[in-house]
C-alpha cells in the first residue's frame, strides 16, 4: 500500500490494475460490501470507481480533490452514503460532512451510517432551497454536488454563493441525460462550464468514461 496523489487516498497494484483506497474510520465496518485490507495493522476500504463518481474522477487523474484532513464538507446529493463515508475517511474525526438528500428513504439509510460515523450529518432537505437548511449549517471548506436534476448547476451555484467559504473547492459531477437528452454529451458539458464559469474558477475538469456513462466532474475553486 503507498500514498496516492491525492491527501488520504491510497492505492495498490494488482496485476495491471490499479485500486484506491480510503483509511477506515470505522474498523471492520464495510459501508456498500467493498473489500477491505489490513496492512501494517491500519485497515483500508477499497474505493470503487465504478460506485462513486469521485473515485471515478480519481482514476481518470484528477490530480487534487480539494477535500483533507479535518475538513468540513457540504455533500449535496448523498444517497445512500456510498461517496460520502470516504469522504468521511479523508476527513477524519476532526472534519464533518452535512450529507443531504431529498429521498426520505435514503435518507433513513443515511442515519444509519450516521449512527456509526459520527463526522456525518444526514440533512433532509431540497438542495435547490438552500433557504430552508441553511440554518443547520456552518461555512464549509468543499462543496460537492451529485444530484441528477435539469438545472444542476444552478443547485450548485446556488449552495456554493451560499455556504462556501472563500477560496473553498466544489466539485459538481454533472449527468449530461438529466440536463436534456437531445444534446450530445459534450455540447452540455460545455455549456455547464460556461455557467459555472461566470461565478468560479474551474481547476479541472474529466469526463468519467468509461466509470460513469455520460457524466463529467468539474473541480472548481471560489474566487
Amino acid at each position: 500500500m503507498r500514498k496516492s496523489r491525492i491527501f488520504e487516498v491510497f492505492e495498490q497494484k494488482k496485476g495491471k490494475k490499479l485500486i484506491i483506497y480510503t483509511k477506515n474510520l470505522v474498523h471492520g465496518k464495510k459501508v456498500y460490501g467493498e473489500d477491505l485490507v489490513t496492512e501494517d495493522g491500519v485497515e483500508y476500504r477499497e474505493w470503487t470507481p465504478f460506485r462513486s463518481k469521485l473515485a471515478a474522477a480519481i482514476m481518470k487523474g484528477y490530480l487534487n480533490i480539494g477535500i483533507r484532513k479535518g475538513d468540513i464538507i457540504l455533500y449535496l446529493g448523498a444517497s445512500s452514503g456510498t461517496t460520502p463515508s470516504h469522504v468521511s475517511d479523508i476527513v477524519g474525526k476532526d472534519g464533518f460532512v452535512f450529507a443531504l438528500d431529498f429521498a426520505p428513504r435514503v435518507v433513513r439509510e443515511l442515519v444509519y451510517l450516521c449512527e456509526e460515523r459520527k463526522n456525518i450529518a444526514p440533512i433532509l432537505a431540497d438542495a435547490n432551497k438552500p433557504e430552508t437548511y441553511a440554518d443547520k449549517l456552518s461555512l464549509v471548506d468543499v462543496v460537492y454536488m451529485d444530484i441528477a436534476q435539469k438545472n444542476q448547476a444552478e443547485i450548485f451555484l446556488k449552495n456554493c454563493r451560499r455556504f462556501l467559504k472563500k477560496d473553498g473547492y466544489a466539485l459538481i459531477a454533472v449527468k449530461a441525460r438529466s440536463i436534456d437528452v437531445t444534446k450530445k454529451p459534450r455540447q452540455l458539458f460545455e455549456i455547464v462550464r460556461k455557467e459555472i464559469e461566470k461565478e468560479l474558477v474551474i481547476i479541472d475538469y474529466k469526463i468519467l468514461d468509461p466509470f460513469e456513462k455520460d457524466h463529467c466532474m468539474f473541480m472548481c475553486k471560489k474566487k
